[in-house]
């Protein structure tokens, strides 16, 4: 693992991986990567927790912690899977020499355009069809834009992203994000991007190896699941979602999953639905990791997944970075977050920069998220404590209640540690009074009923008076954005005017 160099100058603190750096003490203390919990008050474990209950895993002959860290620690050695990453590396970089001696037809200020095309990528085994697309995207050698098998999407994506039209033959890969805006964007990235991100994460936890996917393929964790496999030289597994995610069927999977190092990926949602099942959580346990994000892990899901022996990893990313560049709290090899205009709290807006960020967005040339060679300004607030980026909220999520500034994520963290709360979304709507209320939406845990006065002490005793929500709603379920992200826009628009039942209010 790699060690950060941090320094504070002004309003700006930067947190830097490097190669080679030794690991960082045992002791620090993490909140949750993506979304990291910087109140320590909500629950959430420290580094020491989680290290010493992984730990337990290595005496029920599954390498815990200890076991993990030693392969972190090493230099990657030539040979086995962990090869192909260089070689499409290599070739990447064969293919843009061989295109530039050929002197092909160039367009503009000299340079080399090819078409952008689509590539639908469907939620089930029918994606292996694909494979040898994705075989030449990480080989640079096509240019494609994933979409989903909904002809609307794909309709809304061919506009704004100028699908069939010309692209710089650099740029393999046009992913959409998915902000918080309504509006995607595209996420240009190179062959060179997404082998460094390959690598990164191989390096990381501690060997390229075999995943199986369990996420839509057309976001960018999903469709980074088949890169990392291809990458290391292995055919990836897929789960079938048609129907949803069955933990059975995922137990499934994972036991048939073949490699020297096996690995997959899942949200929240997934990860509850898995630890309910005996079957799903003996199985995950077997893995070398289970990548969790897309949303913030609420710390009781935590907990029960470590207590059952899961090597869990939580991380932090976007399109933008071609998915996770910060593994629980810590900038994987090469990344470099700077939290800038940051406050006294040194909470600011979080600055990433490394090999695997995007070259911009698709049609989008000036946008200021990517003024900066080699970086990318995110939404995302932050700050950096004891080496560890925690994640506070978002910029553009903040509410602003009575002159003061509410950071639902916060509110969200407290709300979450209610044992009749399974999900939960704090959202701002309109008020005469207030400019704007905290409202809190949840769904409760099944067979229990939700206490509105319980959680509005709770925020009260934690955050202040003022954070606390005004309104309780219970619904059945949050609507979602990409692979476990609250849509907050949508989840407004269905409830005002109210189609739930408000529990009672704060006055």
């Amino acid at each position: 693992m790699a060690a950060r160099r941090i320094s504070q100058r002004r309003s700006r603190t930067r947190l830097r991986s490097t190669p080679g750096d030794p690991a960082p003490p045992a002791d620090r203390g993490r909140g949750p990567a993506g979304v990291v919990r910087a109140d320590r008050r909500v629950g959430s474990p420290t580094r020491a927790d989680l290290q010493d209950r992984r730990g337990r895993q290595d005496h029920r002959g599954h390498p815990g912690t200890a076991a993990r860290d030693r392969h972190l620690t090493r230099p990657h050695l030539s040979g086995g899977p962990g090869l192909a990453i260089r070689r499409f590396a290599a070739g990447a970089a064969r293919h843009r020499h061989h295109r530039r001696r050929r002197g092909p037809a160039r367009h503009g200020r000299g340079r080399v355009l090819r078409v952008l095309r689509p590539l639908p990528l469907p939620s089930g085994p029918a994606v292996l069809d694909r494979l040898d697309d994705l075989r030449a995207l990480l080989a640079g050698e096509a240019s494609f834009a994933p979409v989903p098998d909904d002809p609307r999407e794909q309709e809304l994506l061919t506009g704004a992203f100028g699908i069939g039209t010309g692209i710089d033959d650099d740029v393999v890969l046009v992913i959409a994000t998915s902000g918080s805006t309504g509006t995607p964007k595209g996420s240009q990235h190179t062959a060179a991007t997404l082998t460094a991100s390959a690598q990164a994460t191989a390096t990381h936890l501690g060997g390229a190896g075999a995943w199986l996917l369990a996420l839509p393929p057309h976001h960018i964790a999903g469709l980074q699941v088949l890169l990392r496999s291809l990458a290391a030289g292995f055919t990836p597994a897929v789960l079938d979602l048609a129907a949803g995610f069955h933990p059975d069927a995922f137990a499934d999977a994972l036991e048939a999953l073949d490699g020297p190092r096996r690995y997959t990926s899942l949200v929240p949602t997934q990860l509850r639905k898995a630890l309910d099942s005996p079957r799903a959580v003996a199985a995950l346990t077997g893995v070398d990791a289970l990548l969790v994000g897309g949303a913030a892990t609420p710390p009781a899901l935590l907990h029960k997944a470590i207590d059952a022996g899961i090597p869990i990893v939580r991380t932090y990313g976007m399109s933008e970075t071609a998915g996770g560049c910060v593994y629980d709290g810590i900038p994987l090899d090469g990344v470099q977050i700077e939290i800038v205009d940051a406050g006294p709290d040194g909470v600011g807006r979080v600055s990433l920069s490394g090999p695997m960020v995007a070259q911009g967005y698709r049609l989008l040339p000036d946008h200021p998220a990517f003024a900066h060679a080699g970086g990318f300004r995110t939404d995302d607030l932050g700050r950096v404590v004891d080496g560890v980026l925690q994640i506070t909220g978002r910029a553009d999520e903040a509410i602003s209640t009575g002159g003061l500034t509410v950071v639902p994520q916060v509110v969200e963290a407290v709300i979450a540690d209610d044992p009749a709360v399974a999900e939960c979304a704090v959202v701002g709507v309109a008020d005469e009074r207030l400019g704007e209320k905290v409202v809190a939406v949840v769904v409760p845990e099944p067979g229990m009923t939700v206490d509105a006065h319980r959680i509005q002490d709770a925020v009260t005793d934690r955050l202040g008076r003022y954070a606390a929500p005004r309104e309780v709603v219970t619904v059945a379920a949050l609507p979602l954005r990409g692979p476990g992200k609250i849509d907050r826009r949508a989840l407004r628009a269905s409830l005002w005017p109210p189609a739930s039942s408000p529990a009672t209010g704060i006055g």
